[in-house]
């Protein structure tokens, strides 16, 4: 006989790597403190793991959602549902669980969907503020475009290994593998910006958005085509991209599109439906978005050089500035929006930079940026260790587990490992990680580090340009920001050591 679950929960998150499955493991936790049993659907970067049937749905009592993808939520709709970001499966999975038991369903009289309807393809906007929903959109785009930026970014950076200029034929450094690395590098590299706008159009519209979404990524990163000569469009002339923000702008616009084709198509008899999906659809949203991004390129192409613009001259102006912002905006939530706003900006300069060439500003300015938002993210999670090796008797042994487990994750650029320190004590942790990570940040533009790689922390040293000066701007940080979060905990053993009316020469959490 199968297993019936009383509350069912999905969880998700943009790189389908960390948040995932720390929300999936709180929520385990808090429904075995409360004698209730879960299962929790993952959407991981290999996909959808421990899906939930149409026989879980049915003898399910509540059901938690806690994602920042887009999760089918339809399906549950004969059910009590609470639905939140995944950070709230960390912090407050027991506030979900209790939240879901007293909500009332949607739509009580529902019919549960069967294991075949659960397969079908069946997207749609998901309930929610306006801003979850862009939100959710953006990192559905963002989730499935990270695997391109790394893979391209790491092929590129490792083909230099040979020499700056070893992709050259014509260089004296010439190799012809890393010739062939740097190749597919640039081409998964350049595939950036059209899975980006393909997969926000996706999130919002279905299969149907992917057709239009990827033909606005692809104008966006190739332009309006202009003759030289006569200045008039020429699908033989040469275009200037509007790069990363044209692909975020595109994909919504794609997604849109198709749903307002949805609305027109819909009084079309139900036997022409093979006719819209096959025909109708791709042909009017490509048409429609094609002619929209081709319309607004050049508006597009002033502001994304504007804000390149801007950025750079933030950074060749003050290091201590841009480092501030950085390492703020990384530390602020670990892996949340904010530090994906810093973490895919570095990822578009990154992209620019190595498609522009080694040795160009653009190239400068991007492989910079790269370093110190890398080391703002690897800080965090080694202030833990720090702290914990160093201050070990005000830790709990599950703290100090964890803390020896974040130096694995700080050096491979997994940020997430701290939220559960900082999640305890939001204050004063997070200014202290934020402090962390801006000195990393700083010291890392000051010193001139340039790291051609937009992920893997110290496995891609070999190709950090001063690696020596990245190690130490991080250990810095990384050990004022201990320092301060051993101080912090002293305190609050101290404090409550006091209130209990003990001195403070034992330790109760020493192993």
């Amino acid at each position: 006989m199968a297993e019936h679950y009383d509350i069912l929960a999905c969880t998700g998150c943009p790189t389908g790597i960390a948040h995932t499955f720390m929300a999936k493991e709180g929520l385990e936790q808090a429904a075995k403190a409360k004698g209730l049993t879960i299962k929790v659907e993952t959407h991981g970067q290999e996909g959808v793991k421990n899906a939930i049937t149409a026989e879980d749905i049915a003898n399910a009592k509540a059901v938690v959602i806690a994602a920042d993808v887009n999760v089918d939520e339809g399906r549950f709709t004969s059910k009590p549902m609470v639905m939140a970001g995944v950070t709230a499966g960390i912090k407050d999975p027991a506030g979900l669980i209790d939240r879901a038991l007293v909500a009332k369903p949607a739509n009580a009289g529902a019919s549960v969907p069967s294991d075949e309807e659960l397969a079908m393809d069946n997207h749609g906007f998901e309930k929610g503020g306006i801003g979850q929903e862009i939100y959710k959109h953006l990192m559905n785009g963002v989730s499935h475009m990270l695997p391109f930026v790394v893979a391209g970014g790491v092929l590129t950076a490792v083909s230099f290994l040979w020499g700056i200029t070893s992709f050259d034929s014509t260089a004296a450094d010439y190799n012809a593998f890393a010739a062939m690395l740097k190749t597919i590098g640039g081409i998964a590299m350049n595939l950036m910006v059209p899975v980006l706008a393909a997969y926000i159009a996706e999130s919002i519209a279905g299969r149907p958005g992917l057709v239009p979404g990827f033909v606005a990524g692809m104008i966006a990163i190739t332009g309006l085509p202009v003759n030289a000569e006569t200045g008039l469009i020429d699908a033989g002339g040469a275009g200037v991209g509007f790069g990363f923000l044209g692909g975020i702008i595109g994909g919504f616009l794609a997604g849109y599109v198709i749903e307002g084709l949805k609305k027109a198509f819909s009084r079309l008899p139900e036997n022409l439906n093979g006719l819209k999906a096959i025909f109708l659809y791709p042909l009017c949203s490509t048409l429609i978005t094609g002619l929209a991004m081709l319309a607004i390129s050049g508006p597009m192409v002033a502001i994304n050089e504007g804000m390149m613009g801007f950025l750079a001259s933030l950074q060749t102006a003050s290091p201590i500035v841009l480092g501030l912002a950085i390492g703020c905006m990384c530390a602020f939530d670990m892996g949340g929006p904010v530090n994906k706003a810093a973490y895919v900006t570095g990822t578009a300069l990154l992209g620019t930079g190595l498609a522009a060439g080694v040795g160009t500003p653009e190239y400068v300015s991007g492989t910079a940026f790269m370093a110190a938002v890398s080391a703002a993210c690897i800080a965090p999670p080694l202030v833990t260790t720090f702290a914990t090796v160093v201050g070990r008797k005000y830790f709990t042994q599950e703290d100090r587990d964890a803390g020896l487990v974040n130096f694995i994750l700080g050096c491979t650029h997994i940020t997430e490992g701290a939220i559960p320190f900082m999640t305890k004590n939001i204050w004063p942790v997070m200014p202290i990680m934020m402090l962390s990570s801006s000195i990393a940040a700083i010291l890392t533009l000051m010193l001139g580090v340039h790291v051609p790689a937009p992920h893997g922390g110290f496995l891609v040293l070999p190709v950090v340009e001063n690696p020596i000066a990245w190690i130490g701007a991080i250990l810095i940080g990384s050990v004022v920001g201990g320092m301060l979060f051993v101080l912090f905990k002293k305190s609050q053993y101290d404090r409550e050591r006091r209130s209990e009316g003990v001195g403070t020469g034992t330790t109760p959490n020493a192993a």
